[in-house]
Parts: C-alpha cells; sequence; structure tokens
C-alpha cells in the first residue's frame, strides 16, 4: 500500500509529467488562457490517461504472451485515439459549452505526448495493472495542476504586472513554467517510482 502511495504523490509531484518530463506542452500552453478552461481539459485528460492506461496495460500483457510486443505503440495509439473520440462525442453532446471552450485541443488529446508517454512508461517500468492505474491517475492530476497553476499566474501577471511587448503569449508561458518546474524539484525526495 505505501509503494502505491509513494507512485501516485511521486507522478503528482517529484516526477511530474509536465515540469519535469517536460510532457504535454502544446496543449498545456494553448488552454491555459482560464482557471475554468484548464480545469476542463486537465480533467479531460485525466480522463484520458486514466482509461488508456488501464485498457492498454492487459493488452500490452497479452501481446507479450503472444510475442508480438513490437505491435504495443501502433495499439496503444489505436486506443488512445478511441477513448478521445469517444469522450469529445460525449462532451459535445452532453456539455457542449465545454466542447466549445476546448476548440481543437480536445481531438489533439489524441497525439498529445503524455498520454502515450504514461503507456510507455508502464511498459518500460514493469508495473501491474493496479501500479499503472495509481501511475496514470496521478500523472493525470500532475499535468491538471501544471495547466491550473500555469493558467493562474498567466491571470495573475495580466492583472498585477505590465508584461514586455516581448514576452508576452507563449514566452511567459515558458518563463512561468519552469520556474514551477524548478519549484517542483523540491519534491524530489516524494515517493519513489
Amino acid at each position: 500500500m505505501q509503494r502505491l502511495i509513494d507512485l501516485f504523490l511521486a507522478s503528482i509531484l517529484s516526477q511530474n509529467i509536465a515540469l519535469i518530463f517536460i510532457l504535454g506542452m502544446c496543449s498545456l500552453i494553448a488552454v491555459s488562457t482560464s482557471i475554468k478552461n484548464a480545469i476542463n481539459m486537465g480533467l479531460a485528460v485525466v480522463l484520458v490517461v486514466t482509461l488508456t492506461a488501464m485498457i492498454n496495460w492487459p493488452i500490452y500483457q497479452l501481446l507479450i504472451i503472444t510475442n508480438t510486443t513490437n505491435l504495443a505503440l501502433l495499439v496503444f495509439i489505436i486506443t488512445i485515439a478511441a477513448t478521445v473520440q469517444l469522450l469529445e462525442m460525449f462532451i459535445e453532446k452532453f456539455l457542449p459549452k465545454v466542447y466549445n471552450s476546448f476548440g481543437i485541443f480536445l481531438p489533439l488529446i489524441t497525439v498529445n505526448c503524455v498520454v502515450l508517454a504514461i503507456s510507455l512508461f508502464f511498459m518500460n517500468r514493469d508495473y501491474n495493472f493496479i501500479e499503472t492505474t495509481v501511475f496514470a491517475l496521478g500523472s493525470g492530476i500532475g499535468w491538471l495542476l501544471a495547466i491550473v497553476l500555469l493558467a493562474g499566474v498567466k491571470i495573475k501577471m495580466k492583472e498585477i504586472s505590465n508584461i514586455p511587448k516581448g514576452l508576452r503569449g507563449r514566452a511567459i508561458s515558458f518563463i512561468i513554467l519552469g520556474i514551477l518546474a524548478l519549484a517542483f524539484f523540491a519534491f524530489t525526495g516524494i515517493g519513489s517510482i
């Protein structure tokens, strides 16, 4: 049980997929325009990452048994695309305002490197199903935390400071992410994965 807690905390903090591994930057920067958008996109990523990892783990185990692990990457991508497509249809039907706020970035979760990275990480780290699920959930929450922090800092900076023209937009986002990454290095001793 302690290993699962350590794995969960590490995947959120000391091994944050966005701030430590620097993955998922395109949608992280593009959708962090408001706290609401950030939370919605973060929750969508948490859901997709966790579901695809839970689906991909048994598929990978089957591929190992049948000695066809070279197919894993292709199968993972197909699983991710199908999961995102189902999520997109669900959000479009039941949450149209949320769907419209995502714009092109909801379907882009399919190619978000975070989603594929989680499946590749569990494969390389030999996690069992429960560890994979905990790791995927924690990593998704870590990404959610990163996008919400980025959105919050960007909004606060617009309110209280005059950002030089050359640093507006993506440039200030990268600076903020760099500072957040340095702050997350302080969590290095928490948990191990």
